[in-house]
Formats: structure tokens, sequence, C-alpha cells
């Protein structure tokens, strides 16, 4: 009987830890679309919770931006998401850090320029005060 417990015991303990880390991934994937309508909404609010103050945002150019320059580039019209589709997406968690790879596929109209972009990104998102937020950014760009 004892064998039984101790099996019942280690298949709960297991299954827990299974479920808590598919939530993890659905909580971490909701706040890559949250992520993804702030920017196209340019909404300074959502893009300044959503971002780690610590931030260091990649793009494809090699510039790196940090919270402030990245919020500024989105709600001043210089970076204009007319829409964004994330494809092929793979999120990793770990107990307090996430790394989400996908496809960017974006159409845009920076400074009013229309424009199209397609590119391999990787973020790292961490959790803080019971949130997840955007820590690293990295883009690659994606040959035609």
């Amino acid at each position: 009987m004892k064998k039984y417990s101790m099996l019942f015991f280690v298949l709960t303990l297991i299954s827990n830890s299974v479920m808590s880390q598919a939530r993890k991934e659905v909580q971490v994937a909701k706040a890559v679309e949250s992520l993804k309508e702030a920017m196209i909404r340019a909404d300074s609010a959502g893009l300044s919770a959503l971002v780690a103050d610590s931030l260091s945002y990649g793009h494809s150019s090699g510039k790196i931006e940090n919270k402030a320059a990245f919020i500024q580039s989105i709600t001043s019209g210089r970076s204009v998401f007319v829409s964004i589709e994330l494809l092929n997406q793979h999120i990793q968690v770990y107990p307090h850090t996430a790394v989400v790879r996908h496809i960017f596929q974006a159409v845009t109209n920076d400074s009013g320029k229309p424009g199209k972009v397609k590119l391999s990104i990787v973020t790292v998102w961490i959790r803080q005060r019971g949130h997840w937020q955007l820590i690293t950014r990295q883009a690659v760009k994606i040959p035609d």
C-alpha cells in the first residue's frame, strides 16, 4: 500500500508541475500578444507596463534602445505598425524567466513611409511583481 501511496504522490507532483508550466506559457503568450497590440495602438501606458525598466531592445540594424527610447520611437510615429503577425512562436518557460522565439511580419508606416518587415525575433521575459515583462529583444533580418 505504501508503494501505491508514494506512486500517487509522485504522479500528483508531476501533474501539478506540468499544469503550472502550461499556465505560465499561456501567461507569457498573453503578454506577447498584449505587447503586439500595444505596439500597433502606440499605447504608451501599455508599453510601459509590459517592458522592464532595464529593457534592452535590439533592432535588426544593430541599434539598441532602452525603455524610454523604445516607447518614444513607437509613440512618436517614427516606428508605426499598421499590423503585426507573429508566426511559428515557441515559448520556453523557466521559474521566473521565459524565452520566446517567433517570426515577426509587419506592415509599417514609419514616419509616413509605408513598408513591410519580416524578422526572426528572440525575446526574454521576466516575471516581476506578478507580471511578465519584456527585458530583452533581438531581431535578425530574414533574407527574401
